[in-house]
């Protein structure tokens, strides 16, 4: 019975348990006409095996794919039937995983020449017959001419409706479409029934080891016809049996007693001891409505176990705070009070030695909210000033392309301000040629002038700056101090006998700057920082030091708290060790712990610093500003990072089990990962750890730990917590599987599953973590 019920008092364990058996209902279609395609039922499911581009696309089409003036072959792609991914051909067969792309990975589908590669190569093709796909991370575009017009759009379009499905898709859909394409792929002869060799198959696809005498009961135990075949009910029971979540089950049954269904007052005592905020019997209803899949439970405001999956693996039962994932911040105070995602090097899409340089680097930062690019102006030919690392062998592009870049990309995901951060090795004329573009290709979007007259000198804040580009390069007028003051001539004479060597250097820079080029410096005039005096000069916020990560972590060391006073109204750039031949990158937490605003990274290095840069924009709609903490915004701050005081904060995370881990050799059928799982604190020096669990042999699918680990913090407001997940190796390196970061005051406390991404930053999905996350403040 649903309603009427009667319930007895139950206590309630302060800690998680060990968890107990769950069972998660995947329906499968039964056999059509004696042929199962769990391809094409995956697409029904998703609304779209009726749909025309999608059907043109399952049919495939021959396209040419462009790589330059003289490579254009024509290649055959074809989606999939899982709906999920793309296969194409080669003109030399590799290994399987080597002809597929995944939807999941595409970034953005582009009509006609709107890439680097299609405006230089594809001019012998009409634009309506072209389209670019463009991929998360290091994978290049796709740049692709179909033999009609409505061909290209078939794809476009049909593109289009895979990712907006997918995106709308729940993680309970998304595991529904993931078991069913290996269902497929381990069905050898197609026959719509698995034998005992094909179920053995799919497990090891599905990244578990599992002893043959447990697999074959268990296989049995679902073929009821004693056939050995599994077909219809009988798959879709070993299925549900293969899916069950033990660990969910044991707390569902906690707060749902005997009865087996959660009431909403039941849910609001669960929601209580997560410590949800804004937790009302109104909210438990409310979740009950969204996310509970029987229509009469929900009528009767019921959850069942199903409806508790649901909500728990949704974002919002995820560790990040939902409320965090848009602009939540007061985005009206100056820019100096924020973390600004910088890039360094923006060009390059390799190392900095021999790497290629590209518009499409400032396309992929600008897509991960980067709000400062990096532009290494020099020479180039024609009177056009060009972009490339300087006295090495990377390639070149224009000035003016990288201009019409920003133009067109910087403000299709943030609206907040960019900022041109401009190394010029031009002489004069090509200086006035860089100014000239910016002028005509940006238009109004350049800021040209302050916006507010009676403060001039006040930096203005990325809301009064929406929508707008700022110009950081070197600003021409009058002689100024050491200290930046404004000098009278009587002053400059006095210093020029005390430094002469060093203001004769300033006038022969000065004499370097074009006028046209000085003039678009507004709010962000360079200037070199040598010293931090005790008690600071009169602040110029205008200005902006530019250091190297060596010079940075000097002053930190030296001058803690005056240089995170000097931060507090002023703009610092932190840029990597040009020592960095292949363009890695050094940890941004330690200039982020100072207060140094603009800490540059190379972003076409994927790697944990990447990881760190990537969680510290997750949060504020990942415009790519995020207010600093109050420590480092006040200007009589006492705070150094190296002292940062006593333990405040106490971080418990018991991981508990994970699911659907990636399988990192897809082409070693017995190659099973061994995981464990490392969670890392990186914030103040006092507050870095990390600590790991044991790992779990040959189990990717559902390995489960049961451990806890434990963290004091002295800045918890500068902390992030970054979960990974290893495949361990006794006789060299783990492998990286997945990992998620994200800043701890943006973590949610209790049951939460953590949504695992690659390298790249591309989701794993269905890959989570299940964690019980407690934070005590003191």
């Amino acid at each position: 019975m649903l309603c009427g019920r009667w319930r007895s008092c139950r206590r309630r364990p302060e800690e998680p348990s060990v968890p107990a058996q769950v069972a998660t209902s995947v329906a499968l279609a039964p056999p059509d006409g004696g042929s199962r395609r769990p391809g094409l039922r995956a697409l029904k499911k998703m609304g779209l095996t009726e749909d025309e581009d999608v059907r043109a696309m399952l049919q495939g089409s021959r396209l040419c794919k462009i790589r330059s003036r003289t490579w254009h072959k024509e290649r055959l792609y074809r989606l999939q039937e899982d709906g999920l991914s793309v296969w194409f051909q080669r003109r030399i067969p590799r290994a399987p995983s080597q002809h597929i792309f995944f939807v999941q990975h595409i970034e953005a589908v582009r009509e006609g020449h709107q890439s680097e590669g299609l405006r230089r190569f594809g001019g012998a093709f009409p634009p309506a017959r072209c389209l670019t796909i463009a991929f998360k991370g290091r994978r290049k575009n796709l740049d692709l001419a179909a033999a009609t017009a409505e061909e290209a759009q078939r794809w476009v379009r049909g593109l289009a409706k895979l990712r907006a499905r997918l995106d709308a898709m729940s993680q309970r859909e998304r595991l529904d479409h993931w078991i069913h394409a290996y269902l497929h792929r381990a069905d050898s002869d197609q026959d719509s029934k698995m034998s005992f060799k094909e179920i053995k198959s799919l497990l090891r696809m599905v990244n578990v080891d599992m002893n043959d005498m447990y697999a074959y009961r268990l296989f049995k135990e679902c073929d009821h016809s004693n056939n050995e075949r599994l077909e219809g009910a009988e798959i879709e029971e070993f299925l549900r049996r293969l899916l069950k979540r033990p660990e969910l089950e044991e707390i569902f049954h906690r707060y749902s007693g005997e009865d087996r269904v959660l009431s909403a007052p039941e849910l609001l005592e669960f929601l209580e001891d997560q410590r949800e905020d804004g937790a009302t019997l109104a909210h438990a209803q409310k979740l009950i409505h969204t996310y509970e899949l029987n229509e009469t439970a929900k009528q009767h405001e019921l959850m069942t176990l199903d409806g508790f999956m649901m909500y728990l693996l949704s974002p919002e039962g995820a560790a990040l705070d939902p409320a965090h994932t848009c602009v939540f911040q007061d985005m009206g105070q100056p820019l100096s009070h924020y973390f600004i995602s910088s890039s360094h090097n923006t060009y390059l899409t390799d190392s900095q030695i021999g790497g290629l340089s590209s518009t499409e680097a400032y396309v992929r930062a600008f897509a991960q909210g980067c709000r400062c690019v990096e532009l290494d102006c020099w020479e180039g030919p024609g009177g056009e000033p060009i972009i490339y690392h300087g006295h090495t062998l990377t390639s070149k592009i224009l000035f003016r392309d990288v201009v019409q870049t920003v133009r067109d990309h910087a403000f299709t995901l943030s609206p907040y301000p960019v900022i041109l951060s401009l190394e010029n090795h031009c002489g004069l004329e090509q200086q006035a040629v860089m100014a000239h573009h910016l002028r005509t290709i940006l238009g109004d979007a350049l800021v040209t002038q302050g916006l507010d007259a009676q403060n001039p000198e006040e930096l203005p804040s990325p809301e009064q700056l929406k929508g707008r580009v700022l110009v950081k390069g070197k600003k021409l007028p009058a002689a100024r101090s050491e200290d930046g003051r404004i000098l009278s001539d009587q002053e400059e004479e006095e210093e020029e006998e005390e430094e002469e060597v060093e203001a004769a250097e300033q006038r022969r820079r000065a004499k370097q700057i074009s006028p046209e080029l000085s003039a678009l410096v507004v709010y962000c005039c360079a200037t070199r920082l040598r010293t931090l005096r005790p008690n600071p000069v009169p602040p110029q916020p205008c200005q902006v030091s530019s250091l190297s990560e060596r010079k940075a972590k000097k002053l930190i060391r030296e001058a803690g708290n005056s240089f995170v006073r000097h931060n507090a109204h002023q703009l610092t750039r932190v840029y990597p060790l040009g020592l960095r031949m292949n363009s890695a990158n050094y940890s941004p937490q330690e200039m982020w712990n100072s207060g140094c605003q603009l800490v540059a990274l190379n972003f076409q290095t994927p790697g944990y610093e990447m990881d760190l840069n990537a969680g510290r924009f997750l949060i504020n709609g990942q415009c790519g500003y995020v207010l600093k903490p109050a420590c480092l915004r006040q200007p009589d701050t006492t705070f150094d990072p190296e002292c940062p005081g006593p333990p405040r904060t106490t971080l418990t995370i018991q991981v508990l089990t994970a699911q659907q881990l990636p399988k990192l050799n897809t082409e070693k059928p017995n190659s099973i990962v061994d995981p464990l799982v490392r969670v890392e604190v990186h914030g103040v020096p006092a507050d870095c750890a990390r600590k790991e669990t044991n790992y779990v042999l040959n189990n990717g699918f559902n390995p489960r730990w049961g451990q806890t680990l434990q963290f004091q913090l002295r800045a918890p407001e500068l902390a992030l917590v970054r979960f990974v997940v290893e495949d361990y190796d006794a006789t060299s390196p783990n492998d990286f599987v997945g990992q998620f970061t994200l800043p701890l005051d943006s973590l949610k406390q209790g049951y939460r599953h953590i949504h695992l991404l690659s390298k790249d930053g591309a989701s794993l999905s269905p890959a989570t973590l299940f964690v019980h996350i407690r934070v005590q403040r003191f």
